[in-house]
């Protein structure tokens, strides 16, 4: 117990101190400087503003889809769909070793990825950025923020209508209440996931260096592994929500550079999926 509880704090803090104290120094290096005569409100409504058009851009951009876009998520689909042959196999693994995953990342994997959490974490750096009116935190916490209200919505139309399983509930991948209300069978997607991921993938854009985008990453990675570790969510819960928090993420990021509502130093740089199905592979490759 004293371990868990030691491994929690120390956990805990060292992220709070990369996100409070490293992350904004590291962004303060590049950032571009704004106008002197811009207050402060002016700049919180400008972000406002951003914040809605990129959410309102997300729900209306599936309208102008052409065909390789629609390739794109069926090779999604059809990945997640693959993937679930391994679901039963990667739950039993994370069940045999349950005992052993320190108990402090489980609790931190869950408190990062639950929302009241998440988006105070977002809020402080957002009020780090518009306070010292530095626009690239600005802008990262814009793109997290819409990318969050995107993958939301998704996520709660999909958890309420698809009514998977989890894992800890019948132990059935492919058992379906479609529409039920039921915590039970609302595994599809993770939603834990869909908030860790898109936060560490839109700080992680911000950097060159690997090694922070590394750790800003591996930061990201435990929501998603302490919910296969609790049996909440099977493997393709956890890697659709991963992919479509991507996605999500580098559109509303290519539909900000293209605004040119922020001033960006390079074109955002985004991840392209290409599905791979052999005998002894099967799932979705991402390239940066």
């Amino acid at each position: 117990m004293l371990y868990s509880k030691l491994t929690y704090k120390i956990t805990f803090l060292t992220t709070f101190l990369i996100g409070c104290f490293f992350l904004p120094a590291q962004i303060m290096q590049d950032s571009t400087k704004i106008k002197e005569d811009k207050t402060t409100l002016e700049l919180l409504k400008h972000d406002t503003k951003q914040t809605l058009k990129s959410v309102g851009y997300s729900f209306t951009r599936p309208l102008h889809w052409k065909g390789k876009d629609f390739s794109k998520l069926g090779g999604l689909l059809v990945g997640t769909i693959a993937l679930s042959s391994l679901d039963n196999e990667t739950n039993r693994f994370f069940e045999r070793n349950s005992e052993n995953f320190p108990k402090g990342i489980r609790d931190f994997g869950w408190y990062f990825g639950s929302p009241q959490n998440y988006f105070i974490t977002n809020a402080g750096l957002y009020g780090f950025g518009l306070l010292t009116k530095n626009e690239k935190i600005r802008k990262t916490s814009v793109l997290v923020i819409s990318s969050s209200i995107t993958n939301g919505v998704i996520n709660s139309l999909l958890k309420g209508s698809v009514g998977r399983a989890r894992p800890n509930h019948t132990g059935d991948p492919f058992d379906f209440q479609l529409f039920s209300s039921e915590p039970g069978y609302h595994s599809f997607p993770s939603g834990h996931t869909a908030l860790s991921v898109t936060m560490s993938h839109a700080i992680a854009k911000q950097f060159d260096n690997i090694w922070v985008k590394i750790g800003v990453y591996g930061i990201g990675a435990v929501a998603p592994i302490s919910r296969l570790v609790d049996g909440a969510h099977w493997l393709t819960d956890i890697a659709f929500s991963a992919a479509l928090s991507i996605i999500v993420v580098d559109s509303i990021d290519k539909f900000l550079f293209n605004s040119k509502a922020y001033n960006y130093t390079k074109p955002p740089k985004n991840i392209s999926w290409n599905f791979t199905f052999s005998a002894n592979q099967i799932g979705l490759i991402g390239t940066f």
